[in-house]
């Protein structure tokens, strides 16, 4: 595969290739309390579907890319140069349009904006008759891919996240890129519990870079625990889907993982061609975020 500066940081000709893909691989079976069944502890990895076998090569570059270049040293670096959250200030409303700049016309399937999408996850999220809190957690959800705006790559803003410190899961989609990190070749990283403690809970626990824990810190101080469960550990799909890293998880983190799983199924299937109407949402959404967020926030 090429690595230079254009490929490393696009390979996907847009973002939707990637939420595609998780569609492919975590299929919807079901929705609202009753969205995600635990896989059966007693299936053989012989019966799982092999996802990756069938995916693009833009989706298998960008998770070689992200496996590659995803280490501890590298999460802490970003970290310390995004979470000063000194690059801009600016209103929801104003991420929100900051956010809809990030449009590829290359994407041959809709022509829906990322405002779009947010507005129609928020909206099947009202219509199911969920908390205010959840219906404004639909439509922030992915403000963190601002990221993309500040020029960062697509492989430290989007991606499944996993815990960087210890052993890589083998349910991580791609897990075998992980031999070219070289974390894997780091004794004290490649241990059960690498640099943590049994039950340590997830906030002590270093999650790959992305727009998910970039999103909590900005709104952490503004929405209920559940709600900043859902954005902070959304893309956490080892966790929320395969069950895995219980071990690092406390009592509060397994309460609260419902909660991710209620979301998900609105993250990835309410996506259609139908364009929301602003006109007529503006006063809602408006009303909404004012209940939480003040005028301005730190980015």
């Amino acid at each position: 595969m090429p690595n230079d500066t254009k490929t490393a940081n696009a390979p996907l000709g847009n973002l939707e290739e990637w939420e595609d893909f998780l569609k492919e691989r975590y299929p919807e079976n079901g929705s609202g309390d009753h969205a995600f069944q635990a896989i059966d502890p007693n299936k053989k990895k012989e019966e799982f579907r092999n996802y990756e076998t069938t995916a693009r090569p833009s989706v298998r570059e960008f998770y070689r890319l992200n496996h590659l270049h995803q280490t501890f040293d590298f999460v802490q670096a970003k970290r310390r140069e995004f979470l000063s959250l000194k690059r801009r200030e600016m209103s929801i409303w104003e991420a929100l349009e900051f956010l809809n700049t990030l449009v590829d016309d290359s994407d041959p399937d809709t022509d829906l904006s990322q405002l779009d999408h947010l507005l129609q996850t928020a909206e099947q999220i009202r219509q199911d008759g969920h908390p205010r809190w959840f219906i404004l957690t639909g439509l922030i959800h992915d403000l963190g891919k601002i990221l993309c705006l500040f020029g960062e790559p697509q492989w430290a803003v989007v991606g499944d996240t996993f815990p960087v410190g210890c052993v890589y899961s083998d349910r991580i989609v791609f897990h075998d890129y992980f031999s070219e990190n070289p974390d894997s070749r780091e004794p004290r990283y490649q241990t059960k519990l690498g640099i943590y403690r049994e039950q340590c809970g997830l906030d002590n626990v270093f999650l790959s870079w992305g727009h998910d824990e970039y999103l909590y810190q900005v709104t952490k101080d503004y929405l209920p625990s559940e709600a900043l469960y859902m954005i902070r550990y959304h893309s956490f799909y080892p966790a929320h889907r395969d069950g895995e890293y219980d071990y690092l998880m406390n009592d509060q983190d397994r309460a609260m993982f419902k909660w991710v799983q209620s979301f998900n199924p609105y993250d990835l299937y309410t996506k259609s061609h139908e364009r929301p109407n602003m006109k007529e949402l503006r006063p809602f959404y408006d009303d909404l975020i004012k209940e939480f967020f003040p005028p301005v926030l730190k980015w």
